[in-house]
């Protein structure tokens, strides 16, 4: 009798406890200070790509790519510059032999690749699924025989997805384009409006790959057989948060190519010294292997 008392009173008390420890522990919970939120991403970052090959010995040359994204992003609003170029040096040598035997070298440098570009843009979401724009841009590739070309832009777009790892959007935009050539061809109007599309594509494998895509297709309405296209294919792998592997490829397409001249020099041309135009070609192609620093 005596022991079935002491086990009663054994589990009433261990209940007590229990209890006074739930009670304890409901107490603290409620007077923890509730959990922090997320900051914010800042609104302004930056995205740098370097790359930088040299090489020496039997054949000496020197190339600098790079490219840089500046961002601000301040809901329903957004604005982005970017700027980059890329610059090939190439330095060949001349073998000659003097009266005496001597080899005689000489070294001549010249720019072989020159491509420059300038482009900022502001974007205002109108909906989920619908946004305008409006934005202008410069570039300069003289060996496509293009000085100056300058463009102002503008439209509205589509958002078709927007996830962390899938992002597509569409553009279509009225254009006023100015294009100064390095060889200027009286025939050829420099100054043009114009309809423009684009898209971007983004897809992020996992939490160090992603892969886009990014397309912009522009049409002369003065003249509807020049129309460009640039297309950008691009790969990056992630090292650490802020330092990835980029490697691209970039098509550039002009179906009215701008011009270069051509000179005889041994009077074959009718009439004698006469000067003549040669279209250059329609396709430009660009790969770079880069270093990726966000900041």
């Amino acid at each position: 009798m005596c022991t079935r008392r002491r086990n009663r009173f054994a589990s009433f008390g261990t209940l007590l406890i229990l209890m006074a420890v739930a009670t304890f522990g409901q107490a603290l919970a409620q007077d923890a200070p509730a959990a922090a939120p997320e900051p914010a991403p800042p609104a302004w970052a930056d995205t740098a790509e370097l790359a930088y090959v040299v090489t020496s010995g039997n054949s000496q040359s020197s190339t600098l790519g790079f490219k840089n994204t500046l961002t601000w992003k301040k809901a329903p609003s957004s604005f982005e510059l970017k700027a980059g170029g890329i610059r090939v040096e190439t330095t060949s040598v001349d073998r000659s032999v003097d009266a005496g035997g001597a080899i005689l070298e000489t070294e001549t440098s010249a720019t072989t690749v020159e491509n420059y570009l300038l482009t900022g843009r502001y974007d205002h979401i109108l909906s989920p699924k619908v946004f305008w724009f409006a934005g202008a841009g410069w570039d300069r590739n003289r060996f496509a025989g293009i000085d100056n070309r300058y463009a102002g832009f503008g439209g509205l777009g589509n958002i078709w997805h927007d996830t962390d790892h899938l992002k597509f959007r569409t553009d279509y935009a009225l254009t006023f384009t100015k294009q100064e050539d390095v060889i200027d061809n009286p025939a050829v109007d420099d100054t043009f409006a114009g309809l423009r599309f684009s898209w971007q594509y983004f897809h992020k494998f996992n939490d160090s790959t992603s892969y886009g895509n990014d397309l912009v297709l522009d049409e002369n309405l003065g003249e509807t057989s020049d129309w460009r296209g640039d297309m950008v294919n691009w790969l990056a792998v992630s090292m650490t948060r802020r330092i990835a592997l980029k490697v691209s490829l970039r098509w550039m397409y002009d179906n009215e190519p701008s011009f270069t001249t051509i000179t005889d020099p041994f009077d074959q041309l009718p009439p004698a010294g006469t000067t003549a135009f040669f279209q250059l070609e329609e396709l430009d192609t660009i790969f770079t292997t880069s270093l990726v620093i966000n900041i």
